[in-house]
């Protein structure tokens, strides 16, 4: 768990309560904010670490599948049933089983569920025998379960069972202190994956990274620095690598604040043609960004494509 952020290391000290003992855990949060991998630090840290640790997914699981996947069926109980198969319940015995977003689970499978619970026991599908279970359940969500719970969504008594000891996960963007740090572990994370050279962030990529919204949380920051690093050349990550994909991630940065064309360009422009107004203002854009073509687009709200082809039609008289 990687965090300077004083919200993180309070929750990561609850987190380590919460592995000291047998509760069921309930993790929310947004998407991308690192429920599973908190998870995984509630099983790594607890007693049972050296047992199981099994995902389930139960929104990826299709409704008519999920109960023979978490609870087993027996040969001949269904058809296609050829073999017996053996739970994820099961699967986990002695260690940790995670019903990630679990919010997504049916009502009817919900009544079962709860039942496991409180009798710590499963029944396959087609069985008739209980077989008894020694696990954690640790279960996650990314809705506000209050919500769920009031419109008739999701059990309240097996809320309840799950919400012994909830775990909140702030987004990203209120964690300011862990927004730099992370950017700066995934670069050097991937930097080593990819082979490059990479020893800093510039001032510029940082202000850039600061700024973001990161409505995909963890994950997107992920994902945007793995591709920086993958563009990168040099030894310092720069502004350009982080937009040189045009994308919503651009269009919602707020980058640090800007000069105005108009404040570059002087009230000059009678009597001259379309072509000689935009030339001029992209030239004394750049000159006044010291030929910073990055913050120039940006300026001129273009992208760095858009004005790299400008520079090249203006050939002769602007050097590229």
């Amino acid at each position: 768990m990687l965090s300077k952020d004083q919200s993180m290391k309070k929750l990561v000290s609850m987190a380590l309560v919460a592995a000291s003992s047998d509760a069921t855990v309930l993790i929310s949060g947004e998407s991308g904010t690192g429920k599973e991998l908190l998870a995984r630090f509630v099983h790594t840290s607890s007693p049972r670490c050296a047992d199981p640790f099994v995902a389930v997914n139960c929104a990826s699981i299709p409704e008519g599948l999920l109960e023979s996947e978490l609870f087993g069926h027996e040969k001949g109980s269904f058809t296609g049933a050829l073999a017996q198969r053996v739970g994820k319940f099961e699967q986990a015995e002695g260690g940790t089983i995670l019903l990630d977003e679990i919010s997504e689970m049916d009502l009817k499978l919900q009544a079962k569920l709860l039942r496991v619970i409180q009798e710590k026991e499963v029944e396959r599908v087609g069985g008739k025998t209980p077989i008894p279970l020694d696990i954690r359940i640790v279960a996650t969500t990314n809705r506000d379960m209050a919500v769920e719970v009031r419109e008739g969504r999701f059990r309240e008594d097996l809320f309840y069972r799950l919400n012994i000891f909830p775990l909140t996960l702030p987004p990203l963007r209120e964690r300011g202190e862990d927004i730099p740090y992370l950017a700066k572990n995934f670069m050097q994370r991937f930097n080593q994956k990819y082979s490059r050279h990479l020893e800093s962030i510039s001032d510029e990529a940082l202000a850039y990274i600061r700024n973001c919204e990161w409505k995909g949380n963890i994950r997107e920051m992920e994902n945007t620095m793995e591709r920086a690093v993958l563009l990168s050349q040099g030894t310092v990550l720069e502004l350009e690598h982080l937009l040189m994909c045009d994308g919503p991630q651009e269009q919602r940065a707020k980058a640090a604040p800007a000069p105005r064309p108009s404040d570059i360009l002087p009230d000059c422009a009678n009597n001259m043609t379309l072509y000689e107004m935009e030339k001029g203002l992209i030239c004394k854009t750049l000159d006044g960004l010291e030929g910073n073509r990055t913050r120039a687009a940006k300026v001129l709200g273009i992208s760095v494509r858009t004005l790299r082809n400008k520079l090249k039609e203006y050939g002769q008289m602007l050097p590229v």
